[in-house]
């Protein structure tokens, strides 16, 4: 059973789908998921599809779109605001503690790809987290930024050009975007032939928008480390990862530096989109 919510994070109104499971009875309690997707990424992609199968195996979970995308508030649209993002989960958590059947002390998180840092940041600092489960985690540095961003020279490409559109959107009001993916335009967050993102039966939906992406984002996002957080986190931990997976050596030293025994490092087979949405991974 799906039923579509809203819930606010500092004052801004997300919209987002329960999930429960079959023969749900209010009277009875049942551990919850919240699911986070992909960077860019709305509640009807990987985030929306896990929600849904988990719910089928006893969980109460919730997909919602964060701040700026999808059916929820926030201006500049399409603004990959890594602080934003940690806030929304985290509201996240205090909102299923509000609903009728849902488990207070037994409230998890699950983390397809980007959302693995910003969930990762959350359980670092919320006690009431009770698990973490990253997929295929987008988990960067500072030296991983280099890499995949065209070195010093690039990145810092990318930071001066997010503070001159803050400036802008600070001063006009006028928001400069590039393409959220591109095969064409090297300009583009993502800049190749990536199926899951261009696919309509995957995850090119006409809920996500392929050809926005706020500039102003690159300055939270280069400059995020959720590599740090490793260290802080409590709760017992289960990554999924794979050497065709994104980063998969960040996610070893992830998984070596949470300091305690209650992890779990599942390593498979698969590209990092098949992580998405295929079911037999």
């Amino acid at each position: 059973m799906q039923q579509k919510i809203q819930f606010y994070s500092e004052g801004v109104r997300l919209a987002g789908h329960l999930y429960f499971p079959d023969h749900f009875s209010p009277s009875q309690h049942y551990p919850a998921i919240i699911v986070g997707g992909s960077w860019t990424t709305v509640k009807e992609q990987m985030s929306g599809l896990y929600a849904e199968r988990l719910s089928r195996h006893g969980f109460i979970t919730l997909a919602f779109d964060p701040r700026y995308f999808g059916e929820s508030e926030g201006e500049p649209r399409f603004w990959e605001k890594p602080e934003a993002k940690i806030a929304d989960y985290n509201n996240a958590v205090s909102f299923l503690q509000t609903v009728k059947g849902v488990d207070r002390e037994k409230i998890f998180l699950a983390a397809v790809c980007a959302s693995a840092g910003y969930m990762a940041a959350l359980a670092a600092k919320n006690e009431q987290v009770k698990g973490l489960a990253t997929i295929a985690g987008w988990l960067h540095d500072a030296e991983s930024v280099r890499l995949i961003y065209g070195g010093e020279e690039g990145v810092r490409e990318k930071l001066d050009n997010a503070a001159l559109a803050r400036e802008v959107f600070e001063e006009r009001g006028e928001v400069k975007y590039i393409p959220a993916i591109s095969t064409s335009d090297a300009s583009a967050a993502m800049f190749g032939d990536y199926d899951y993102y261009l696919n309509p039966l995957r995850g090119g939906i006409p809920q996500w928008s392929a050809d926005k992406f706020a500039v102003i984002s690159w300055q939270g996002w280069l400059t995020f480390d959720p590599m740090s957080y490793a260290v802080s986190i409590r709760q017992p931990v289960l990554m999924v990862h794979g050497d065709g997976a994104v980063l998969a050596e960040n996610a070893r030293r992830f998984f070596d530096n949470i300091p305690h025994s209650q992890k779990v490092l599942y390593w498979t087979n698969g590209s990092q989109f098949d992580f998405y949405d295929n079911p037999l991974r």
